[in-house]
Order: structure tokens, then C-alpha cells, then sequence
């Protein structure tokens, strides 16, 4: 199983959701919605948002990393 890389295509802001869309096999539309129903609930949604925006390497980059 490949690493997940945030698309250069199809993001709306930094490309989580297309990522984890990508990942899990489905629309980065349904991503999208899950994510902001999720919000709804007591959590971190958004801490985790941003470090995943950090930890996943873009598309471009990930094509390039050795490991």
C-alpha cells in the first residue's frame, strides 16, 4: 500500500480531504461532508486537520522523497 500524498489536482484548500479520499475510496466530496459533520462534535477535528496539512507531503513532493 503506497503512502498518502495530498493531490495537486482537486484540492480546496490543502488537500487532506482529497487525500483521505483518495485513501479510503470514495468521493473528496463525501470526505468533505463527513469532515464538516464532524466538527459538529466536541474534538480536535481541526488540530488534526492541520497536521495531517503538514505531515502529508504534497503529490509532487511525494514523488520525489526516497522513502
Amino acid at each position: 500500500m503506497s503512502r498518502p500524498a495530498r493531490p495537486a489536482n482537486g484540492r480546496m484548500i490543502g488537500g487532506v480531504c482529497a487525500a483521505l479520499a483518495r485513501r479510503f475510496g470514495t468521493s473528496a466530496t463525501t470526505m468533505r461532508v463527513i469532515f464538516l459533520l464532524s466538527c459538529l462534535l466536541p474534538g480536535p477535528q481541526f488540530l488534526l486537520y492541520i497536521a495531517l496539512w503538514i505531515l502529508l507531503p504534497s503529490e509532487g513532493k511525494a514523488a520525489r522523497t526516497a522513502w
